[in-house]
């Protein structure tokens, strides 16, 4: 059943709901993106003994699944708007 969104309570419970769906998915893509960009840095100063590669792999990793948790949030959306 699609929620009412002209009701504030119920609009404000469809949000809440919303926030939580694929929300690990999205917060640990995030720390990955954000873990895979300080290994970037790193390795191009040189600080640790990093290879470029490996950094660039954990950012887009982090990246992929920032947007799968995107997509699936929408997807969710998408069909409970629909009942």
């Amino acid at each position: 059943m699609a929620p009412n969104l002209d009701d504030p309570a119920e609009r404000a419970a469809y949000r809440q709901e919303l926030r939580g769906v694929a929300r690990g998915v999205r917060l640990i893509g995030l720390w990955l993106a954000a873990a895979g960009l300080v290994l970037v840095a790193v390795a191009r100063r040189e600080l640790l003994p990093v290879p470029l590669w490996i950094a660039f792999s954990v950012t887009g990793f982090g990246a992929m699944l920032m947007i799968t948790g995107a997509v699936a949030r929408s997807r969710y959306h998408s069909l409970r708007m629909r009942g």
